[in-house]
């Protein structure tokens, strides 16, 4: 059985401009000390990790403890956002089209279809191994949906202010047998309006 922890990142500068280089607030640093925490006492045999700066600070720490690289794949990055792609109305109709995207930006299916090649990558080059991957809310969820159709909007909604947030899949191959939410700090997003939190 191979085991894959998924960390969503902890709260990030949401002012901050530019996606790729976002870091995570003193706050989010501090509250990625449960994940740290959370992970001590496993096995971990490997870190895989979205390039963008909140996702590898997330897990820098539990990687450092372990020793560990954190290799990181574009494939696993959050998705691309357009002009006013990040408000309420926008994650609704994508979530209610997996095919709808604003200008500029990426649908859910998109998203989906490079974060789960990446997945399928990593499970073939680590059978029965104990993996962590550090991810973004987005891509998380379109990974969620790929295993359980019934994931949605209000799923989605549900997580979104879970930074971090922990949830392990447990894998025979790449057949999902288990899954199991484990630990989370509940953040309110503090900018001007209602995003995807990336």
């Amino acid at each position: 059985m191979t085991k894959v922890y998924f960390v969503r990142h902890a709260q990030p500068e949401h002012a901050w401009e530019e996606d790729r280089t976002r870091p995570l607030t003193e706050e989010g640093k501090n509250d990625s000390k449960i994940v740290l925490d959370f992970f001590k006492d496993k096995k971990i045999d490997v870190f895989y990790c979205s390039p963008y700066k909140r996702s590898i600070e997330t897990i820098a720490d539990a990687a450092a403890f372990f020793g560990k690289e954190i290799i990181t794949d574009e494939n696993l990055r959050e998705r691309e956002k357009g002009p006013d792609g990040n408000n309420h109305g926008m994650f609704q109709k994508r979530w209610a089209d997996h095919d709808y995207h604003e200008d500029g930006g990426e649908s859910i299916a998109m998203v989906q279809k490079r974060n789960i090649e990446a997945l399928n990558k990593i499970l073939s080059d680590n059978p029965d191994k104990e993996i962590v991957v550090g991810t973004h809310g987005t891509a998380l969820s379109s990974i969620l949906n790929f295993y359980d159709s019934s994931f949605d909007c209000d799923d989605f909604l549900r997580i979104i202010d879970w930074m971090p947030y922990i949830i392990e899949l447990d894998f025979e191959g790449n057949k999902l047998i288990g899954k199991y939410e484990h630990c989370h700090v509940e953040k309110e997003f503090k900018g001007s309006q209602r995003a995807d939190k990336k």
